[in-house]
């Protein structure tokens, strides 16, 4: 094992007399909001890092254990990056934590090999990130939801404060010198379905595989999935074997689903040295390349998948049925309720219009990311608006010295590989040297 936490040293003997104010906790040096795969390669480059000056870390994740996206672990879904884009191997291939050393510690290296692939499936990249979870536990506390972050102590603030929350009710307090958050984006729910609520109707792809299953027991479900993304094509692709009789149809705007841009060349846009790139550009001309290669990661399916649910639906028109169809140019502008049902009010591009009822509704409808998230929101009086460095830390005012960085919400200024795998490897190591050059630093 590498270097890990310094041992505590051993209690003091409690002297006699009135017994004395209880004392603060000791501060973590590090203190990481979210444990996915971004802080879980922080916690890595964070222990190669400090090795001969050991750091008190600490994460803190609200799921009761380490679950990458689960409920899209669909039977049939492969990763759409190389296996050696995981949590360490483009900054140290040696390392005990890479996927092929996972593949040899469980003994299945060459047969592997043997597939001939580079893209694993889901199900087996988040058994690797849990297996590498595993050898960090005593650094995360898991079933624990964040609930307020502050500055603490005399200007200029040089800690935080953090309050959690667990399934319990109770509330603890972590103090920390550094913050990272890597929360993920909120599940985007559109206008016309905001009025539902928790409807067990209606969900988001996120609770796919958790919600499904209460479609089981009817004949012949009807579902919509909404979006032309990855997810959503999975989703309908999914429903026929996991829901007998299920009649799926795929509702989005645009003209047909597109095929993602995986090719060579333009794929050297998620290499860590095109962050630099996307950096230094002026804002107007960062935003057109953004824009450029939207096609990239936005609204777009793998070739091959696309292949299939063209398939799906000839065969289909060889059985002489139509159980499953796409239902492009279309928008959603109403939703409700009515009698166990959810009725959609279709409009087309064309102008026409029709109102459809159907069992469920799955939203596959992506993330939303703010720039500066809601949790920060106390501490919007010291920083500089949502300026954030090339280092990930959000620019602060001189009240607060305490840095603070954010994973996964820069895409506006870091470029579209923000939100991806492919950049945690660079990004973790990047923010471990500017955590530990501050700690040079500071008096």
């Amino acid at each position: 094992m590498t270097a890990r936490l310094a041992e505590r040293g051993a209690a003091g003997l409690r002297a006699e007399g009135p017994a004395p104010r209880p004392r603060e906790p000791e501060a973590e040096d590090v203190l990481g909001i979210g444990f996915g795969p971004s802080n879980l390669a922080l916690a890595i480059a964070l222990d190669e890092a400090s090795r001969g000056r050991p750091l008190r870390t600490r994460f803190l994740e609200q799921q009761p254990r380490f679950r990458w996206h689960g409920g899209m672990l669909l039977p049939q879904s492969d990763m759409q990056i190389s296996f050696l884009k995981d949590l360490v191997t483009l900054r140290d291939p040696t390392s005990p934590y890479t996927f092929v050393n996972y593949l040899h510690v469980h003994g299945r290296l060459v047969d592997f090999v043997n597939l001939k692939a580079f893209h694993p499936s889901r199900i087996e990249f988040n058994d690797y990130l849990a297996w590498v979870a595993g050898h960090f536990g005593d650094v995360c506390r898991y079933g624990e939801r964040v609930v307020a972050v502050e500055a603490e102590g005399p200007l200029p603030a040089r800690r935080f404060r953090v309050t959690a929350v667990d399934a319990d009710g109770r509330e603890t307090r972590t103090r920390a010198r550094a913050l990272v958050l890597a929360t993920g984006g909120t599940p985007n729910v559109p206008r016309a379905f905001a009025a539902l609520g928790d409807a067990p109707q209606v969900f988001h792809a996120s609770a796919y595989l958790d919600r499904v299953g209460g479609l089981s027991g009817r004949a012949r479900p009807r579902v919509a999935v909404i979006g032309a993304g990855q997810t959503a094509a999975e989703i309908f692709l999914d429903l026929p074997s996991r829901l007998r009789g299920a009649e799926a149809e795929m509702i989005f705007r645009a003209h047909a689903l597109k095929p993602s841009d995986d090719s060579a060349f333009v794929n050297e846009i998620f290499n860590p040295a095109f962050t630099d790139v996307i950096y230094a550009k002026p804002d107007t001309e960062r935003q057109a390349l953004l824009e450029e290669f939207r096609n990239t990661n936005y609204a777009v399916v793998n070739a091959d998948l696309i292949a299939r649910i063209y398939d799906l639906l000839y065969q289909q028109k060889v059985r002489g049925e139509a159980r499953h169809a796409l239902r492009p140019r279309h928008a959603v502008r109403q939703a409700e309720i009515r009698e166990g049902a959810v009725w959609l009010d279709l409009a087309g591009s064309d102008g026409t219009a029709e109102r459809r009822a159907y069992d469920a509704v799955v939203l596959a409808t992506g993330y939303r990311r703010e720039r500066l998230p809601p949790l920060l929101g106390p501490l919007r009086p010291y920083l500089e608006g949502d300026a954030i460095g090339r280092d990930y830390r959000l620019r602060t005012g001189p009240d607060l010295a305490a840095p603070l960085y954010l994973q996964g919400f820069s895409e506006g200024s870091h470029g579209l590989s923000d939100t991806l795998l492919s950049v945690i490897v660079a990004r973790s190591a990047e923010i471990a040297r500017s955590i530990l050059a501050l700690r040079e630093e500071a008096p």
